[in-house]
C-alpha cells in the first residue's frame, strides 16, 4: 500500500521544489476539504478521494495525491501538492492545472492490476471489475493516468463510469456550452463568469480591436471596401437560411449576378452552396470558393454563367482559373489516417524503441507530406492570382473542407492583415466558421469517428511553417497557435462547436424553448466567442500571443537579411522548410512533389519529441516539425 505522503526524493535537485522539512501532516483532512472551482451551469456528478496522479512513467517519486472530480464540463484533479516537473508560463482561467475538458477526451481505459484486466469504456457500459488505474487519452496528445490504490473500489468505479458517460454525449445540446449560456440568460447582469459577454476582442489587453464575426451585412460590406473589391456585392438571398442551411445568411457574390439567378442556380449545387467570394487582390483578381454542380444537364450552362460573372467583376476582364481540389489534394480520410499514425508515433510508442527510426517513421505517417501538399497548392495559386492577374475558383464537392485550408493559406500569404492577430481571427471566422466548416463532426465532439478529420489542425500547422520561415511577417506567436488549437476542445465557445451558423441558431433556439429562455429579437442563444481571450487568460498572459519579431504588417517579409515574397518566382525551386526544433530541414522541388532534392538532418536530440506526460496544455506537440 502506498502512503498518502509522496516519497522523499533521493537526491537534491535545483529543478524540483525543496523537500518538505515540516513534521508529518495528516493529509486526509486536506483532501476532504479540497473543492473544485465551478463555472456557471457546472455541477459535480461524481468524485473520489485518495487518488494518485502519475506524473512520470518510470517512477512514482513525483506522483501527486488528491481528489478526482467529474463534472458536466471537465475532469478535475485537485491537490495541495506542487507540480514537480513542469512550470506553466500561463494559466487558463477556465481550467485548473490538472483539468481536462470532457470534449478533449478521446479514449478511457480502466485497468485492474490484480486480475490483469483492462477495458475501454464507452457510454452506458458496465464495468465488471474494480479499477486500480484509469488512463485517459486526450485529443491534444496528453495521456493522464490515475491510480486508485488507496481509494474506495466502488467510488473509483463510479467516477470512471461517470467520466465515460459525460465525455461521450449523444446529443449536441448535452454539451456544456448550452448549460453555461443558459445561466447567462437567467442572470439579469448578463455576464458570463463575472465578465460581460460580447464579440471577439483581440488578444491584447485594454482597448483591443474587436474581431468581425461576419454575422451581419455590415461586416461583409466592410471587408469588400477593405479589399477594394469594386465588382462585388453583399447578397442577402440566404437571409433566414431560406436557400441553404450550410451557408451564412450574408455572403459576397459578383455584382452582375442577380438574386433571382442565385435562387435558380442554387438547386444545382451540392448542398445548395453557391459560389462564395473570399478575397480580392489589389490587381482586381478574386478568390472564390464553389461546390460542385450536381445537375449534369445544367452544369455547362451554370458554370459558364458563373465564370462570366466573375470575369465581369475583374477590372481587366481577365479569365478565370479553376482548381479542382478533390483531384490535387489528399482527401479527409487520408488526412485522418495520417494523423492517427502521427499520434501513434508521438504518443503510444516508447521513444526508446523508435528513436533510431524516428525520421523515417515520421515520414511514413505522411502528415508532413500532406502539409507540404497544401502549402505547394496554395503557393501556386498565389502565383496565378498575383502574377498572372487571374481570378481563382476553388472547386470541391461540398466546398467546406479542403477549400477552407487553401483559401485561408492563400490569404495569409498575400494579405498582411491576415497575419495580424485580429486579421487571422477574422479569417478563421470568415473562411471556417461562417463558411460552414463542420467543426462538430470534424473535431468529433459527439464521438462519431467516421466523420473525424483534423483539417483545422493541418491549417494551423501549415501556418506555423510559414511563421517559421517569415517570423517578422506575423504578429502572433507559436504560443497563440497552440492555445488556439487547445481552445477547440473547450466545449464552452460557440466558435468551434457547430457544423454551420444555421445549426447554432436551430439548436440553441430549441434549447431556449425547452428552458423557457426568452430570446426576444435574437437569432438563437449568443455563445461566448473564443476570440474574447479575456475569458481564458489574463492581460499579462495574453502578451505571450504576440511575436516579438513582428515588424509591422506594411513591412516586407524578411528572412536571413534578404527580402522574401510569398509569390512563386521564375526560379522553379520553391523552398518550404519543414522543421522540428531546427533539427529537420527539407528542401523540395515543386515540380516533383514528394521527391526530396536535398535532405539535411542536424542536431536531432531526444528533446525533439517530448514525453506526452510532460506536454503542457498549449505546447505545440506532434503537429510541428
Amino acid at each position: 500500500m502506498f502512503s498518502l505522503k509522496p516519497p522523499r526524493p533521493t537526491f537534491r535537485s535545483y529543478l524540483l521544489p525543496p523537500p518538505q522539512t515540516d513534521d508529518k501532516i495528516d493529509s486526509e483532512p486536506k483532501i476532504k476539504k479540497l473543492e473544485p472551482v465551478l463555472l456557471p451551469g457546472e455541477i459535480v456528478v461524481n468524485e473520489v478521494n485518495f487518488v494518485r496522479k502519475c506524473i512520470a512513467t518510470d517512477t512514482s517519486q513525483y506522483d501527486l495525491w488528491g481528489k478526482l472530480i467529474c463534472s458536466n464540463f471537465k475532469i478535475s484533479f485537485i491537490t495541495d501538492d506542487p507540480m514537480p516537473l513542469q512550470k506553466f508560463h500561463y494559466r487558463n482561467l477556465l481550467l485548473g492545472e490538472h483539468d481536462v475538458p470532457l470534449t478533449c477526451i478521446e479514449q478511457i481505459v480502466t485497468v485492474n492490476d490484480h486480475k490483469r484486466k483492462q477495458k475501454v469504456l464507452g457510454p452506458n457500459q458496465k464495468l465488471k471489475f474494480n479499477p486500480t488505474e484509469l488512463i485517459i487519452y486526450c485529443k491534444d496528445f496528453r495521456i493522464v493516468r490515475f491510480r486508485f490504490d488507496e481509494s474506495g473500489p466502488e467510488s473509483a468505479k463510479k467516477v470512471c463510469l461517470a467520466i465515460a458517460h459525460y465525455s461521450q454525449p449523444t446529443d449536441l445540446q448535452l454539451l456544456f456550452a448550452f448549460e453555461y449560456v443558459g445561466k447567462k440568460y437567467h442572470n439579469s447582469a448578463n455576464k458570463i463568469n463575472g465578465i460581460p459577454s460580447g464579440g471577439g476582442s483581440g488578444a491584447g489587453g485594454g482597448s483591443s480591436q474587436k474581431t468581425p464575426l461576419f454575422e451581419t451585412y455590415s461586416d461583409w460590406d466592410r471587408e469588400i471596401k477593405r479589399t477594394s473589391a469594386s465588382g462585388w456585392r453583399v447578397c442577402s438571398v440566404n437571409e433566414g437560411y431560406m436557400i441553404s442551411t450550410c451557408l451564412p445568411e450574408y455572403f459576397v457574390v459578383p455584382s452582375s449576378l442577380a438574386d433571382q439567378d442565385l435562387k435558380i442556380f442554387s438547386h444545382s449545387f451540392v448542398g445548395r452552396r453557391m459560389p462564395l467570394w473570399c478575397w480580392s487582390h489589389s490587381n482586381g483578381s478574386a478568390l472564390v470558393r464553389m461546390a460542385l454542380i450536381k445537375d449534369m444537364l445544367q452544369q455547362r450552362k451554370i458554370d459558364q454563367r458563373i465564370c462570366n460573372a466573375i470575369t465581369k467583376s475583374h477590372p481587366q476582364r481577365s479569365d478565370v482559373y479553376k482548381s479542382d481540389l478533390d483531384k490535387t489534394l489528399p482527401n479527409i480520410q487520408e488526412i485522418q489516417a495520417a494523423f492517427v499514425k502521427l499520434k501513434q508515433l508521438c504518443v503510444n510508442e516508447p521513444f526508446e524503441e523508435t528513436e533510431e527510426k524516428w525520421l523515417s517513421s515520421l515520414e511514413n505517417t505522411r502528415w508532413l507530406e500532406y502539409v507540404r501538399a497544401f502549402l505547394k497548392q496554395s503557393a501556386e495559386l498565389v502565383y496565378i492570382l498575383e502574377s498572372k492577374h487571374l481570378s481563382v475558383v476553388l472547386q470541391e464537392e461540398e466546398g467546406r473542407d479542403l477549400s477552407c485550408i487553401v483559401a485561408s493559406l492563400i490569404q495569409v500569404m498575400l494579405d498582411p492583415y491576415f497575419r495580424t492577430i485580429t486579421g487571422f481571427q477574422s479569417l478563421i471566422q470568415k473562411e471556417w466558421v461562417m463558411a460552414g466548416y463542420q467543426f462538430l463532426d470534424r473535431c468529433n465532439h459527439l464521438k462519431r469517428s467516421e466523420k473525424e478529420s483534423p483539417l483545422f489542425l493541418l491549417f494551423l500547422d501549415a501556418t506555423w511553417q510559414l511563421l517559421e520561415q517569415y517570423p517578422a511577417a506575423f504578429e502572433f506567436s507559436e504560443t497563440y497557435l497552440a492555445v488556439l488549437y487547445d481552445s477547440t476542445w473547450i466545449s464552452l465557445f460557440g466558435t468551434f462547436l457547430f457544423n454551420s451558423p444555421h445549426q447554432r441558431v436551430k439548436q440553441s433556439t430549441e434549447f431556449a424553448i425547452s428552458k423557457n429562455i426568452q430570446l426576444g429579437d435574437e437569432k438563437g442563444l449568443k455563445f461566448p466567442s473564443v476570440w474574447d481571450w479575456s475569458l481564458q487568460f489574463s492581460a499579462k498572459d495574453r502578451t505571450l500571443f504576440h511575436n516579438p519579431s513582428y515588424i509591422g504588417k506594411s513591412s516586407p517579409c524578411v528572412q536571413n537579411g534578404a527580402v522574401k515574397s510569398f509569390k512563386r518566382t521564375k526560379v522553379k525551386k520553391l523552398q518550404l522548410h519543414i522543421e522540428r526544433d531546427a533539427g529537420f530541414i527539407k528542401e523540395w522541388d515543386p515540380q516533383r512533389p514528394g521527391i526530396t532534392s536535398k535532405e539535411k538532418f542536424t542536431n536531432i536530440k531526444s528533446k525533439a519529441r517530448p514525453s506526452s506526460a510532460d506536454r503542457q496544455p498549449g505546447q505545440w506537440c506532434g503537429a510541428v516539425f
